[in-house]
């Protein structure tokens, strides 16, 4: 507490960070008051979720949606040569962002910032024909694919994102740099 009530962040803390306040502990944070007040829209939209949740069969049925799309991308992963799990480890691997790497010799043969610009191509290849949105890498991550498997997302609709992202691919590699 001593060190909150001393710090001065170099820069502005956005409202939903800052825990303190006129130099003090905020200490209602901690006593389930709120931030800010919530929009009753957004409640609304999670109320709706949750019934939604429910009327699937609850967290287990959650769970069964997004491991059989993650079984998806492990199923195309196992005939695509080119690509693989970026945490190789399945006990530490995501089932719902599940995150992809190159493994194709051409592409890794490339420095780091061309095969950041090929996963940039190669995703953008598909935004283009409208069949896949914001399945780039993370910024800060390896260049690859982060495709979202969570339980929102049917399993068929994953399978013709592989489709797509097999056709950009090709493209994609065959495209001069």
């Amino acid at each position: 507490v001593a060190r909150l009530e001393s710090y001065t962040p170099p820069w502005p803390l956005p409202k939903i960070f800052r825990m303190t306040k006129g130099g003090k502990l905020n200490a209602g944070i901690f006593e389930g008051e709120t931030i800010n007040t919530p929009s009753m829209l957004c409640v609304e939209d999670y109320l709706d979720a949750l019934n939604w949740a429910k009327s699937i069969g609850g967290l287990e049925a959650l769970i069964a949606r997004a491991d059989a799309n993650t079984k998806v991308l492990a199923d195309w992963k196992a005939k695509t040569p080119w690509v693989d799990f970026l945490a190789a480890d399945p006990a530490i691997r995501s089932n719902t962002s599940v995150c992809l790497k190159v493994i194709d010799p051409a592409i890794t043969a490339l420095s780091a910032d061309a095969q950041a610009d090929f996963a940039k191509k190669l995703v953008a290849a598909v935004e283009k024909e409208g069949a896949g949105y914001d399945f780039a890498y993370y910024r800060d991550a390896p260049a690859g694919l982060r495709i979202w498997c969570g339980a929102t997302v049917e399993a068929k609709d994953v399978e013709l994102l592989t489709q797509w992202i097999d056709w950009a691919f090709a493209e994609t590699k065959a495209s001069p740099a």
